[in-house]
């Protein structure tokens, strides 16, 4: 049988690596925030004909927008341009000027958001996600209330769910920084979707956990844990490989309006799938077996708790 829990702290190693990368970038780069987080106006345009990022940079240029002011992102053959925010009248200009230099375009629309809906913007997700993460640990806990200790299943599977986000945040910040994606609210809406399917995937794991416990009071809990991992691996691979050709389809076929969307729930899947089997059920037999001593390379005494 495969030993994957006996690899754990090559789980957390790897898991170390990955989320300090992510914190490197996110002090290095910081993020390059949406509209809806720093207020302004955005148009996304598709034009008729080949039309290079730098040319439309250099358009936008030419027009006065330069520098910081201006972020051009594209995904396929669709661009999506943050501005200051604009009146009518300079929106209306802006289009004609485009069309008189660079050829036709089809225009998405124009968004544009005030400095206060953005300060609420940026509340609102954080609490967001604050409560998620709350009442997650809630129902965890009473749902594994039979079983010793129930708020340590909760609290493993939440420091899982944090470690999916820091994955993902920090990822977000290494596309900003190297490519200039934006952090905006197709990603918050990715971030969330991502909690719900990471703690799915954890509790799918736990509750056999569980059951194997209850069936095998005499076995070592490492032993029990690896066997329900192995159990819930074809599971785990299939599911997570359906959702990952729906993204990848999504990803291709609509392009720039969802690609924080679809590349955020990809890299969620991917760190949630991979938390839940190396973070979430580790944490579980390394807190049993009071391990936590190892973190920093001393080994501690082996205890049942």
């Amino acid at each position: 049988m495969l030993n994957i829990i006996g690899k754990r702290f090559w789980f957390f190693a790897i898991s170390g690596v990955v989320i300090l990368a992510g914190i490197i970038a996110m002090a290095a780069f910081g993020f390059h925030a949406g509209i809806e987080f720093r207020s302004g106006s955005e148009i996304t345009i598709s034009f008729s004909q080949p039309v290079e990022k730098q040319q439309l940079i250099s358009a936008l240029g030419e027009l006065g927008y330069s520098g910081n002011d201006t972020i051009v992102r594209k995904a396929g053959t669709d661009y999506i341009i943050d501005l200051p925010a604009l009146d009518d009248a300079t929106k209306v200009a802006l289009r004609t000027r485009l069309t008189d230099k660079l050829g036709t375009f089809q225009d998405g629309g124009f968004q544009s958001v005030s400095p206060l809906a953005a300060a609420n913007t940026t509340r609102n997700a954080t609490i967001a996600v604050a409560i998620s993460a709350l009442f997650m640990l809630i129902y965890i806990s009473w749902a594994f209330h039979r079983m010793p200790n129930p708020l340590r299943w909760g609290t493993c599977a939440i420091a899982s769910l944090l470690h999916d986000i820091l994955v993902v945040v920090g990822v977000f910040a290494i596309l900003g920084g190297l490519f200039g994606w934006q952090v905006d609210l197709m990603f918050i809406a990715g971030v969330l979707t991502v909690i719900g399917y990471s703690v799915n995937d954890t509790i799918v794991i736990f509750d056999r956990i569980r059951e194997n416990t209850l069936k095998n009071p005499g076995v070592d809990f490492e032993a029990v844990v690896n066997y329900s991992l192995v159990e819930t691996l074809p599971r785990t691979f299939i599911t997570g490989i359906g959702t990952l050709f729906v993204l990848v389809a999504l990803f291709l076929i609509i392009g720039a309006q969802i690609q924080n969307l679809a590349i955020a729930l990809l890299v969620g899947l991917l760190t949630g799938t991979y938390s839940s089997i190396g973070t979430a059920a580790s944490l579980m037999v390394v807190w049993r077996k009071h391990e936590w001593g190892r973190f920093i390379g001393r080994k501690t005494q082996q205890t049942i708790g």
